[in-house]
């Protein structure tokens, strides 16, 4: 009898430890089986659970158009060079804090030609479930995109700030976009309020 309870508390604690191992700063992260080896936050910043919106940012801007910012974005109209972990600009690690930060545009591409992507619905809201090599799996709801107040294409389709400035381009930056019949990697403009989701290296 002591054996059973002490594997069952063992079982418990060392699940516990499991949780917490995939989790940084206070975020829980999946590994995919990306080549990369990149870590993808389970929500988008501003969400309290996958299925969640979360909030919408201007690219480079850390408050976001929730939070009464109307800003058109800080670097719009700037040249500059990829954001990544600058707490300035990048929603990610301005938010988030840790290690957290924006995709860049080859780590979208990334999950694009690696995992399997399949248009579902969580917690009554629309998105991709996005599946890796080793069969773990994301959700990305399909927030829309958002200007000042007012929001569009919420349930139809996804918007997602990378990191990454649009080449020869200071009006705009490279993001994911995707809706029920496509997922690709384009761009748009620096004042839309998109998504943000956090990676780890």
């Amino acid at each position: 009898m002591k054996k059973l309870l002490l594997l069952a508390l063992f079982c418990f604690v060392g699940s516990g430890v499991y949780a917490q191992k995939n989790s940084h700063n206070g975020h829980a992260w999946v590994d995919l089986g990306l080549p990369s080896g990149l870590k993808w936050a389970t929500c988008n910043v501003g969400a309290s659970n996958p299925g969640d919106y979360g909030n919408h940012y201007a690219w480079g801007e850390i408050v976001s158009m929730e939070e009464g910012n109307e800003s058109d974005g800080r670097l719009y109209g700037t040249s500059t060079s990829d954001i990544r972990g600058n707490s300035t600009y990048d929603a990610a690690r301005a938010n988030w804090g840790g290690d957290w930060r924006l995709p860049t545009k080859a780590e979208y591409q990334e999950l694009l030609d690696n995992c399997t992507w399949e248009w579902t619905t969580q917690n009554g809201h629309n998105g991709y479930k996005v599946t890796g090599p080793n069969s773990q799996s994301i959700f990305l709801p399909a927030a829309g995109w958002r200007y000042g107040a007012d929001e569009y294409s919420v349930g139809l389709c996804g918007y997602y700030w990378s990191s990454t400035p649009r080449e020869g381009d200071t009006d705009s930056a490279c993001r994911l976009y995707f809706r029920e019949d496509r997922h690709s990697v384009y761009w748009g403009y620096r004042y839309y309020g998109l998504s943000v989701r956090p990676v780890l290296e």
